[in-house]
């Protein structure tokens, strides 16, 4: 793996290990890193899907003041199967915290469902996006870069 790029996202959360919860069922992640931290960080986490060198900074803060990614604006996790991200609406819907029911808009957007987290931050999940195809053809077109 390289360690260059983009290389993770932070959000401030009040429960982390609720968060943690969230991130590990909706997302897939696994906790890779965590400490504890002073002052007006009380604790951090590190989540992955390990699929590429990227992760999620979970920053357990009371006294940190951030507003959360969405209504729009949102980390996107793609699913293997269509059917996993209806079975994950269904059940942010019983939770009350689906944000938008699943919805096909085709290529290269494809089927996605947006869920919130315990912070109010916005998960999309996602199945058949082309975003790996599209890398590919610009890497193609664009060797240099």
């Amino acid at each position: 793996m390289n360690d260059t790029g983009l290389s993770h996202i932070a959000f401030v959360v009040k429960d982390l290990e609720g968060s943690i919860s969230f991130y590990e069922h909706y997302a897939g992640m696994t906790v890779i890193h965590r400490r504890e931290a002073g002052g007006a960080i009380r604790a951090v986490a590190w989540l992955t899907d390990f699929s590429r060198p990227f992760a999620l900074v979970l920053v357990e803060s009371e006294a940190l003041d951030d507003t959360p990614l969405g209504p729009f604006g949102h980390l996107g996790v793609a699913c293997a199967r269509r059917e996993d991200v209806d079975r994950l609406a269904q059940q942010a819907a019983r939770e009350g915290i689906l944000r938008k029911a699943p919805t096909d808009s085709g290529p290269p957007v494809g089927y996605w469902t947006y869920i919130a987290d315990p912070d109010g931050n916005t998960l999309e999940l996602s199945h058949g996006q082309a975003i790996a195809f599209t890398i590919e053809d610009a890497q193609r077109l664009n060797p240099e870069a």
